[in-house]
């Protein structure tokens, strides 16, 4: 989170935002723990991904864009791992 720019209590917050955004978009029903942790592993997972790309985001909106993404991505796991 340091190295985003973005100290620990922002990555909460904005880990939370992108969490429950995620939420909103893939119509799914978690709560305020579950979106704040699905956006900060989200981040960390889609920065990964991106990188292998050579693409970087950075900054609190980079970090939110990542949280988003990452998230997306994590809930569709879930949901194949309920599924099958």
């Amino acid at each position: 989170m340091e190295s985003a720019g973005i100290g620990w209590f922002a990555a909460i917050i904005i880990g939370g935002v992108a969490g429950w955004l995620a939420e909103q978009f893939m119509k799914s029903n978690m709560g305020v723990f579950m979106n704040i942790l699905l956006g900060i592993v989200g981040a960390i997972v889609a920065n990964a991904i991106l990188s292998v790309f050579g693409i970087a985001l950075q900054g609190w909106l980079g970090y939110l864009i990542a949280g988003f993404i990452g998230a997306c991505i994590l809930i569709l796991i879930g949901r194949a791992f309920r599924r099958g």
